[in-house]
């Protein structure tokens, strides 16, 4: 965001804002620590938006919710902003200081009207209309977004969307009021700032670009480091499908389950003429494998750091001894290193860690002993004295600027993929439940008693007009494949609206149904907007296990 890969505002702005947008974000379940700081700021008076197709648990917190139909994110960005411009509640100020590109995004959300905003993503004109104004009018307010708008084939629009009303209303660059996307998983924000992103070396310094940085790695890794962005990993699976790219590590993560078009994923891998797998699970990408390199849990059987979603890097100690034949993710790769010609003698992961500061400026004021003694620190970092930074981008407010203004950006509206037609009239989104964790390999190994099994949940009113009840097994069927799975009436969604996890793929492999539809910026499939059919079973039912779907066996 603005050059920087990281939320711009600290949890505790979350608790003490007076606005708060959760776009596409259902935090009361996804992100359950994260929404106490929400709550914590409703009890304080802040107002709570939620922009959603379903009415979610987290929706049924807010003054107002927007139950904008799948894929329309875009939509109704430019209408709010079309509003906001049109009562004149935009920051000029701001705008002609900090920005640059505004009279052309004027102009490209100008017919965005509130009509044909309520006409292309379903939500009521005056509720479009009281969202503008109450971000617009609000002293401090906070946007949030997570997989909700990036799960699609316009991901990166998406967000551009949104930062465009954070730049139209000047709501970024002052305590509490910022951009915050919520990060997917436990340390995808750690994993993008070490580097783990194909274009930027750690730190965020652009691998093409920046040739100070590429410099400093040189000397300090003895290696030329090519000024050439990778791949991310859906070009990896479509060099997979060239012939290009013929052997994968892959290192806790189970693609053979989590990427969108399952059967396709899977001839993928198959087709490898080597696949490694380093995990603490045997999931079903490990059972794939030529190699599986066992690890240890990274949160208690070994020492580094972590960073959230606030940017603020935390220590993580070694609690427990791991079992018999884990090993501790560096010690695997350094292992491998030596095996290859390279020694990577590192006396101790702090060591590890000190390189990383001594390479990467928003890092290097911190050191072990300050993130013990300060309970953690925001990046960026750059010294010994600096405590860190509470928020991002304050230099935007500064008369004139330093460093380059923040662009606008035009984006246009564009409808899923996947199409509704009289064949697959039902549009299925995906999301996550409270209980439960990606494709359950990590949270399935203990019970729950807020867990249940997968399901199609489906409106009432679609419950009827198909002749289905609680409990009855469907066919559900997408353009990719066919499962089956058993109805839950779910009164918070709209008619033509359904949802499913991912949390239960041996039982119900959803991603069989998800189209690979990616996003050229981000690299994201369109788990969100899948068009499917669903259909009654005839009886009696056969005798194969229930929503299970044939994938070949290495």
């Amino acid at each position: 965001m603005f050059g920087a890969g990281g939320g711009t505002s600290s949890y505790r702005e979350v608790e003490e804002t007076d606005m708060i947008i959760l776009w596409g974000s259902n935090a009361r379940e996804t992100h359950p620590i994260f929404f106490h700081h929400v709550l914590k700021a409703i009890h304080n008076g802040a107002r709570l938006f939620v922009v959603d197709p379903r009415r979610t648990v987290s929706a049924q917190w807010a003054d107002g919710w927007l139950g904008l139909d799948v894929g329309t994110d875009i939509a109704l960005a430019n209408s709010v902003a079309r509003e906001i411009i049109h009562a004149g509640l935009h920051n000029r100020e701001f705008i002609e200081r900090a920005t640059t590109g505004f009279a052309e995004y004027a102009a490209s959300v100008e017919d965005w009207t509130l009509e044909r905003g309520e006409a292309e993503t379903g939500v009521p004109a005056a509720m479009i209309r009281e969202l503008a104004l109450t971000y617009a009018r609000a002293d401090r307010a906070i946007l949030c977004w997570t997989l909700g708008i990036t799960e699609h084939h316009n991901a990166a629009d998406n967000v551009f969307a949104l930062i465009n009303l954070s730049l139209l209303c000047g709501h970024v660059g002052r305590y509490g009021s910022g951009l915050n996307p919520l990060r997917g998983q436990n340390n995808v924000q750690g994993g993008g700032d070490m580097g783990a992103i194909p274009n930027k070396l750690p730190g965020f310094q652009d691998i093409e670009r920046d040739a100070e940085a590429r410099e400093r790695f040189r000397q300090a890794w003895g290696v030329e480091i090519e000024p050439k962005y990778g791949w991310h990993l859906t070009q990896m699976f479509a060099a997979m499908e060239r012939g290009d790219l013929t052997a994968a590590y892959v290192i806790g993560e189970n693609p053979a389950q989590s990427e969108a078009d399952a059967k396709h994923t899977h001839e993928l891998l198959e087709g490898l003429d080597c696949l490694v797998v380093q995990d603490i699970f045997m999931t079903r990408t490990a059972q794939m494998a030529d190699v599986v390199l066992p690890a240890t849990a990274s949160w208690c059987e070994a020492e580094g750091t972590v960073t959230n979603s606030e940017r603020r890097v935390q220590r993580v100690r070694k609690a427990l001894e791991p079992p018999e034949g884990a090993r501790d993710d560096i010690e695997i790769i350094c292992d491998i290193a030596r095996r290859m010609g390279h020694d990577w003698n590192y006396a101790s992961v702090e060591e590890v860690w000190d390189e990383l500061r001594s390479l990467s400026p928003i890092h290097a004021g911190m050191s072990y002993a300050r993130l013990d003694e300060l309970g953690g620190i925001p990046w960026p970092c750059t010294s010994e004295d600096d405590p860190g930074a509470q928020f991002l981008h304050a230099r935007l407010w500064e008369n004139p600027i330093s460093g380059p203004p923040a662009p606008f950006f035009v984006v246009e509206h564009e409808l899923p993929v996947d199409r509704l037609t009289d064949e697959f009239p039902i549009r299925l989104t995906t999301g996550r439940r409270l209980d439960s964790y990606n494709t359950g390999v990590q949270s399935g190994g203990y019970t729950s008693p807020l867990r249940r099994s997968e399901s199609l949940d489906l409106s009432p009113e679609d419950c009827e007009q198909l002749g289905v009840e609680e409990g009855e097994r469907v066919q559900i069927s997408s353009r990719r494949g066919t499962v089956v799975a058993p109805v839950r009436v779910d009164p918070t969604l709209r008619p033509g609206l359904a949802f499913m996890t991912l949390h239960f793929p041996d039982d119900v492999q959803t991603n069989v149904l998800t189209i690979d539809a990616t996003d050229p910026k981000s690299g994201t499939a369109e788990f969100k907007a899948s068009a499917i059919r669903v259909e009654k079973l005839p009886l009696p039912q056969t005798d194969a296990a229930p929503g299970r779907v044939a994938l070949p066996a290495r």
